[in-house]
C-alpha cells in the first residue's frame, strides 16, 4: 500500500453516498475477488469526469466494468465508451453490468486481446484509461498515442505495483522481476516522450496522468 490506511479511511469518510448500481456492482466485484480501481483512485476518476467531460473514451481492461460505468455516469456530457478485455469468464458480468445500468448504447465491449484489437482502431479519443495487463503496458503505449489528438488524456493505473516499483531489481521476487522491468520502461517512455506532459501520482495503486500537447 502507498498511502497509510489511516489516511483512506479518513478520505472515505468524506465520501458522498455512490450510486446504488455502481454500489452492488462494486460490492459483489469485491465479494468475487476481482480486481477494480480503488476508493481513491475512484474519487480521481470522478474528478477527471467532471473536469475534462471527455465525449469519447477508450479503456483497456474491462474486468467486470465497473470503471466504465463510473465514467459513464459520472460524466456530465454523454459519451461513447469503448472497452477491451481478454479474460472470457468476465465478458458476460460485464455485458450484463452494463445491461442493468442501462448502459448498453453507451458502452461497447470488444472481446479479445488488446494487443490484436488496438490496431484495428481508427477513431481519436478524449479520455484513454489502462487497467490491464501490467506487462504489456509498454507494447501497448504506441497504439494508445496513435488515437490520441492535442488535449486527450491518458490515465495508467497499477504504476507503482504497492511500491515494489521503487526497489532494485534484485530485491524483487524472480516471478515479478519482468513486470517489474517493463513498468519501469513503461514510465520512461511515458516521461522521456516529448509529446506528453505527465505527472505520477500515489493514487491507488500509483497512476501516471499524461496528457498530449
Amino acid at each position: 500500500m502507498i498511502v497509510s490506511e489511516r489516511y483512506l479511511t479518513y478520505l472515505a469518510s468524506l465520501e458522498q453516498e455512490e450510486n446504488p448500481v455502481l454500489a452492488q456492482i462494486e460490492q459483489e466485484a469485491l465479494e468475487a475477488f476481482v480486481p477494480i480501481i480503488r476508493k481513491d483512485t475512484q474519487h480521481f476518476m470522478k474528478l477527471l469526469m467532471q473536469m475534462l467531460q471527455p465525449e469519447k473514451i477508450l479503456e483497456v481492461g474491462a474486468a467486470v466494468g465497473f470503471s466504465a460505468l463510473l465514467m459513464a455516469y459520472y460524466n456530465p456530457k454523454p459519451c461513447h465508451i469503448t472497452t477491451i478485455e481478454n479474460y472470457e469468464p468476465r465478458i458476460p458480468i460485464a455485458r450484463e453490468n452494463f445491461r442493468r445500468a442501462g448502459m448498453e448504447e453507451r458502452i461497447r465491449l470488444l472481446e479479445g486481446d488488446a494487443i490484436e484489437i488496438l490496431p484495428t482502431l481508427q477513431d481519436p479519443y478524449d479520455f484513454i484509461f489502462m487497467d490491464a495487463a501490467k506487462g504489456q503496458y509498454p507494447a501497448f503505449l504506441p497504439y494508445l498515442k496513435e488515437r490520441m489528438h492535442s488535449g486527450s488524456v491518458l490515465v495508467t493505473d497499477n504504476i507503482l505495483q504497492e511500491g515494489d516499483l521503487l526497489e532494485s531489481h534484485y530485491a524483487i521476487e524472480r516471478r515479478d522481476r519482468t513486470i517489474h522491468k517493463r513498468m519501469r520502461e513503461y514510465l520512461r517512455l511515458l516521461t522521456q516522450d516529448e509529446d506528453f506532459v505527465c505527472s505520477i501520482l500515489p493514487v491507488g495503486d500509483g497512476l501516471a496522468v499524461c496528457t498530449m500537447k
